[in-house]
């Protein structure tokens, strides 16, 4: 872990809340959303339904980040220096 380059930063209680929250998700469910949106969209595309087949098209890469998001906050989150 690298040590904190501003001991006085501290994390707003809306974004500890967000954490906290987050961190209770399975890092997985974010992979799986995003390949579900993938199957959909390409299910859609092969039925014609081109302009719905890219709206859930859109949704993968939102899931990747709320993904990154969440293992972010597992490993380097505001508890980590309660945690040291």
């Amino acid at each position: 872990m690298t040590a904190n380059t501003n001991p006085q930063h501290r994390e707003g209680p809306v974004a500890k809340t967000i954490e906290e929250q987050t961190a209770k998700l399975p890092s997985d469910l974010f992979l799986w959303a995003s390949l579900g949106s993938i199957g959909v969209s390409l299910t859609l595309q092969l039925l014609g339904r081109k302009q719905i087949s890219q709206f859930f098209g859109q949704w993968v890469a939102p899931f990747l980040l709320l993904g990154l998001y969440n293992k972010i906050v597992k490993v380097e989150g505001h508890d980590q220096l309660d945690r040291s």
